[in-house]
């Protein structure tokens, strides 16, 4: 059994726990995940990318993929960097984007190998075949 895969809803987060949503590059956390990000895991209003309290925000709002993909690398690689901490991450881009979890899941492949991230299960799916 996969260990790895984020619940399909969060409320709360233990003590290391980082809840990972799609946000905007203006950091307007108005709808989704961004809202619950601001409104219980100490999103900022404003800042669009990173860490921001207990919540880490990917844009997804500004483009196509090949525009995520360098937030989604870099994201992967503050996790690597941080392996105290486990990284929730929801179905980041597939909610008010627009985007296909079949679109958005490759771009975390990379995630896969990294032990402190956890991914959707429609993400494993995809990834997995």
């Amino acid at each position: 059994m996969n260990t790895r895969i984020t619940p399909g809803y969060i409320s709360e987060l233990q003590e290391n726990e980082i809840f990972v949503f799609g946000s905007n590059l203006e950091g307007s956390h108005g709808g989704g995940a961004a809202k619950t990000a601001h409104a219980k895991f100490g999103a900022i209003w404003g800042q669009g990318v990173g860490l921001q309290g207990r919540s880490y925000g990917i844009p997804t709002m500004h483009g196509g993929l090949e525009d995520i993909r360098p937030f989604v690398d870099e994201f992967i690689d503050f996790a690597i960097a941080h392996p105290a901490l486990r990284f929730l991450v929801t179905r980041v881009g597939c909610g008010i984007a627009g985007f296909h979890d079949a679109e958005i899941a490759p771009l975390f492949a990379r995630a896969t190998d990294v032990s402190n991230i956890c991914l959707p299960d429609s993400f494993w799916s995809v990834i997995r075949g």
